[in-house]
């Protein structure tokens, strides 16, 4: 399922372009931006998967915007809509590297099209619950751990955010909970490593340590300490202490 962006400063092009998305099968949520300020605050708040945006906007083009979204740690993936054929141009001659570039009007077909290039881009993509970091209390940890979207309630305003589990990093125990470390936050969920550990082994979660489970997915280097010690370098440059007795067994898994 993919949660997705579209910007547009014109509103009637803004709207039918939402509504072909809202029902394009696969597609989970449709948020509306009328510019790419406003864009920019609702992806500072949230994660998409993908961005749709028009070329020619006033004070921040679609071209900026882009180029701000480079920058993103993970940045979604770029969809460019235009009613001028010479955008195209544009786009490529800032070296921009968009997944797909649409024409207005746009048609059902193009739209699955590039949804369809998202997907194969990475497989993994799902809609991703995204924000500041949080910590959260709360949910039902038989539920945490079987499905595959997390709902995690916040302590404030009584709302549920929906965390995608390949967005996990670790998890570390704390006393009677658990500390979920994702692309979008720290959240606190009462309950067991150990159950952690054996419902989401099939996932590529691994126990490391007594107080951590490392996704190895989003495992970019191992890297050794004094003492034959090592600890794992997450894809947000976090590190997760491996125990000297997993070390052999880290690596043989790393090598399947």
């Amino acid at each position: 399922m993919t949660r997705v962006l579209v910007v547009d400063d014109e509103r009637p092009a803004l709207e039918d372009l939402g509504r072909l998305l809202e029902t394009t099968p696969g597609v989970a949520e449709v948020v509306l931006a009328g510019g790419a300020a406003e864009a920019l605050r609702l992806l500072g708040a949230g994660q998409f998967d993908v961005v749709f945006m028009d070329v020619r906007m006033p004070e921040i083009d679609g071209l900026e915007l882009a180029k701000a979204l480079a920058r993103f740690a993970d940045p979604p993936a770029l969809v460019f809509v235009s009613a001028h054929e010479d955008g195209a141009v544009s786009v490529f001659e800032h070296g921009l590297q968009p997944l797909d570039y649409l024409m207005k009007p746009v048609s059902r077909a193009r739209v699955e099209q590039a949804l369809d290039r998202v997907h194969a881009g990475d497989p993994e993509r799902r809609s991703r619950g995204g924000g500041q970091r949080t910590t959260t209390t709360g949910q039902s940890f038989d539920e945490l751990t079987s499905s595959e979207i997390i709902p995690v309630e916040h302590q404030r305003g009584g709302s549920t955010r929906l965390l995608d589990r390949a967005t996990v990093l670790y998890v570390r125990a704390e006393g009677d909970y658990v500390r979920i470390h994702a692309d979008s936050g720290r959240f606190l969920v009462r309950g067991a490593l150990a159950e952690i550990e054996q419902r989401w082994g099939p996932h590529g979660f691994v126990r490391v340590h007594r107080s951590y489970v490392a996704n190895l997915r989003r495992a970019v280097e191992i890297r050794p300490k004094l003492g034959g010690a090592v600890t794992i370098v997450m894809a947000d440059g976090s590190e997760v202490p491996v125990a000297r007795r997993q070390v052999a067994d880290l690596r043989r898994r790393l090598r399947m």
